[in-house]
């Protein structure tokens, strides 16, 4: 899982719509995926540090939990509803968001298509 992320950090890298749209973005997020918790550390737009957890003294702002099974769902090239976005986890019962909302809430559409970087394959039209 950890190297996904870290996958996540270089596409991101090579993104530069998404680093002015997270420019005042500088925060650590917690994602916990089965139990296995990775922080990832944002400065400024950029993913800076990709860390495995668990640790009680990271500090994080924001955290998004769900399941192995729900976030490759998610990662698909093209996504069945419910999957496609990450409120849609919450609402089909498969993922939950804690932490400041309101952190997230500002910076949405950054960290969904930061979040998104991981979807794999040319998505194929309908």
């Amino acid at each position: 899982m950890i190297d996904t992320f870290r996958t996540i950090q270089t596409r991101l890298e090579a993104t530069p719509h998404l680093a002015r749209l997270g420019r005042l973005f500088s925060e650590t997020v917690l994602i916990e995926v089965d139990g296995e918790e990775i922080y990832l550390t944002f400065d400024k737009g950029r993913l800076t540090e990709v860390v495995p957890g668990p640790s009680r003294r990271t500090p994080w702002r924001f955290a998004l939990r769900t399941d192995a099974e729900a976030l490759a769902r998610f990662w698909q090239p093209r996504p069945e509803p419910g999957f496609h976005d990450l409120f849609g986890l919450v609402k089909i019962g498969r993922g939950r968001i804690d932490g400041d909302i309101l952190c997230l809430v500002k910076n949405l559409r950054f960290f969904k298509e930061c979040m998104a970087l991981a979807r794999t394959g040319e998505e194929t039209p309908a």
